[in-house]
């Protein structure tokens, strides 16, 4: 482990180095980012999930440049050209950038016309005028006039010493730096509409005349543009002014002011332009789109982390509805625990006759079944169905409400859904998808690929490892943070259980069917290839509400029960009465159980444990309803006020479902009566708001919203 990469980390996030490495060696170990931030306290300095991925992610990075650094090295000894002063260079290189610039010179080069030029003799030619002394360069080319060699005159002479000179400049490292700074700094991305493409890529109109600062242009327009010229739409460019860009570089290499020196200034004017310009716009480019897939990935997963996070129902019975027209709507009852028990069709929006069927349908599976909500889909005839449902008179203790359906359909044709209901169709497996859902938004979702739930941007367009790896550590910081409960949870939630995967998930629901329910964590033990690395990682994670040990329904390791145990001893009373007690866990004296393993931030965490074991860290959960007077676009006006919920925060702005099947878009500059730069200040994914409509196209079915409370004068 590299002292100076622990260095350079701590400096870049704040940090001690002693955090860093403690950090690191436990990611070498295996330990994941939930287990490190959640039991592991002690050693890092109590660092959160943020900061400890950044911590991985930055060694990964500074690793694979120490081993291209390596190879780099390796290759050049190998050719007898690693000076003390270049291997120097190399060992101070802190970005892959500036590695390659400094090999560029020694890379085995491919056929160029700088090398062509070489080969006919002229680097000679090419050195005498680069020292730019009082020569006459025409009388010096003369010298190298040879027919044989395909140089005919003194001109061909000087064009191919430019050409090795160009060679040399692009080669610099200095050079390239300095022009990498200025692309960075002044680099102007711009956009053009390909010559009879208007028609085609219409909805690429905005970027048809576009130019902006790389350097202040947002993610989503970096993406949006790239994405025009991935579809032959658009050309895009990078550059700065060239004049800026040709003064720096002569400024370096034209160092006279003579024959030589102008036969300088042409070869740098070609080297820029024929190859540091390309060059270096092509670092702008993957620069640009990693900086932009950052932040895309970054919305995306604060938005999922919302949606996960999104406060349960909890465990209630639940008639859940699919809704649908001319196929009528999929209706399925539910346990508590999430179970299928009943399922039915209903056509609610048929003839009389149907929508009175409909209606008793309803009402004698509410009384069957003892339905306490019914969970209503909000795809296409979901709010004529919510309003048909209010209208026959079920009563106020049934709850009615909206729920998004946003990959519901995917999740019903996955083999996920096929092998939980092999003996359903795809439009039963939707409907109970929506019922539980709404029970516990993150059991369920976990089910479902996170590029499907509908809160992204862009998200096709970046990389994809990068989305993967980011909205799986989303995912596992939702999983973890909540606690599994082990005897219930599908094998999609285990996976993402701190240590497991997909095999152990397995594993676990293997020997839970065959064994019945787990009765205490040591049994986690006897699952197949679930070994003690595996259990350490997980074992706090995952629950027994009912278990032999209180401890097991708890977050406290057990790792720590004896921590407990000894508590209880010495106020001598027992575990469950710690638990059950607050006058009991006010005698401890924590500092009494301070020891080398066992630190003041995991005795607090104990303590919290024990006062509310197993506590949900989401929200509570909270009745929605939409405006019962508008139910598609075209009852929507400018001027009205209607509740809504937030769908998906965008770097320009939020989405709302005011209850229309189309979402209203909040412009940045309408989510509040100040200035927001981001629009996660200010709105998060699943926010129930009062927005005000300012502009309705049904032609192009856009609703624009405002959140401000106060309209310019």
């Amino acid at each position: 482990m590299s002292s100076i990469h622990l260095s350079q980390i701590a400096g870049e996030l704040g940090i001690r180095s002693d955090q860093v490495a403690a950090t690191v060696t436990l990611l070498d170990d295996e330990a994941t980012v939930p287990f490190i931030a959640r039991y592991r306290k002690e050693a890092t300095g109590s660092l959160d999930e943020v900061t400890i991925t950044s911590i991985r992610d930055r060694i990964a990075h500074l690793r694979e440049l120490d081993k291209r650094r390596e190879a780099i090295c390796k290759s050049l000894e190998e050719r007898g050209l690693l000076t003390d002063e270049l291997k120097q260079a190399l060992e101070t290189a802190e970005t892959m950038a500036v590695l390659e610039d400094i090999y560029l010179p020694f890379r085995p080069k491919r056929r160029t016309r700088a090398t062509i030029a070489i080969e006919r003799g002229l680097e000679p030619l090419a050195q005498v005028i680069f020292v730019q002394d009082e020569i006459d360069p025409v009388t010096e080319a003369e010298k190298f006039v040879d027919p044989e060699k395909e140089i005919a005159s003194a001109e061909d002479a000087l064009a191919g010493a430019r050409d090795i000179i160009a060679g040399w400049i692009n080669e610099d490292s200095g050079a390239r730096a300095r022009l990498r700074e200025l692309f960075a700094r002044k680099g102007v991305i711009t956009a053009r509409v390909i010559s009879g493409k208007e028609s085609e890529g219409a909805r690429f109109s905005d970027y048809f005349d576009w130019q902006e600062p790389l350097a202040e242009a947002p993610s989503h327009r970096i993406l949006a543009m790239r994405r025009g010229e991935a579809e032959s739409i658009l050309n895009l460019s990078i550059a700065p002014p060239e004049d800026k860009a040709l003064a720096i570089l002569e400024e370096i290499f034209v160092i006279s002011d003579n024959a030589s020196s102008g036969q300088v200034r042409l070869a740098v004017h070609d080297a820029y332009k024929r190859l540091l310009s390309p060059a270096m716009e092509t670092e702008m480019r993957i620069e640009s789109r990693n900086r932009a897939d950052q932040e895309a990935i970054r919305v995306f997963a604060e938005n999922l982390r919302e949606l996960l996070m999104a406060p349960p129902l909890g465990q209630k019975n639940i008639l859940a509805i699919d809704p649908g027209f001319r196929t009528g709507c999929k209706a399925v009852c539910l346990d508590a625990q999430g179970k299928l028990e009943h399922h039915t069709t209903i056509f609610p929006h048929g003839s009389a006759a149907e929508r009175s069927d409909a209606a008793g349908e309803i009402k004698a599976l509410c009384e069957r079944f003892q339905i306490r909500v019914i969970a209503i889909g909000n795809g296409t005839a979901g709010r004529e169905t919510e309003a048909f449902v209010r209208g026959i008179g079920l009563g106020e203790h049934i709850l009615i409400e909206m729920v998004n359906e946003s990959g519901a359909s995917v999740y019903s044709a996955s083999k996920v859904a096929r092998e939980e209901f092999p003996d359903h169709d795809i439009t039963v497996r939707g409907a109970v998808s929506i019922g539980r859902r709404l029970m516990d938004p993150l059991a369920e979702l976990v089910k479902i690929d996170p590029k499907s739930i509908g809160v992204g941007q862009y998200q096709h367009d970046v990389e994809q490892n990068n989305l993967k790896q980011g909205l799986d550590d989303t995912v596992a910081s939702c999983v973890n943070a909540v606690g599994v409960e082990v005897n219930t949870a599908s094998k999609q939630l285990l996976t993402y259980v701190s240590g497991l995967g997909p095999n152990l998930a397995q594993n676990i629901v293997a020997y839970r069917d065959e064994h019945g329910p787990f009765k205490s964590r040591k049994t986690f033990q006897k699952v197949s290839r679930l070994g003690p690395k595996a259990f350490e990682q997980a074992a706090g994670f995952l629950r027994i509400s009912d278990g032999k040990n209180p401890l097991d329904r708890s977050a406290v390791h057990p790792e720590s029960y004896s921590v407990v145990e000894a508590m209880a001893k010495e106020l001598n009373c027992n575990v469950s009465d710690l638990m059950s007690s607050e006058e009991l866990r006010g005698r401890i004296d924590l500092e009494r159980h301070v020891s080398g393993r066992t630190g003041m931030p995991t005795l607090r965490d104990i303590m919290d444990e024990l006062a509310k074991p197993g506590r949900d860290p989401r929200k509570e959960f909270v009745p929605f309803c939409y405006d019962d007077s508008v139910n598609t676009i075209e009852d929507v006006n400018p001027g009205m006020t209607l509740p809504g919920i937030v769908t998906n925060v965008t770097a320009f702005g939020a989405f709302v479902d005011i209850g229309v099947h189309q979402d209203g878009l909040v412009h940045i500059s309408e989510l509040a009566d100040q200035f927001v730069k981001d629009p996660a200040e200010v709105v998060r994914v699943r926010q129930k708001v009062s927005v005000t409509v300012l502009e309705v196209d049904l032609e192009r079915g856009r609703i624009s919203l405002s959140m401000r409370k106060k309209r310019p004068s």
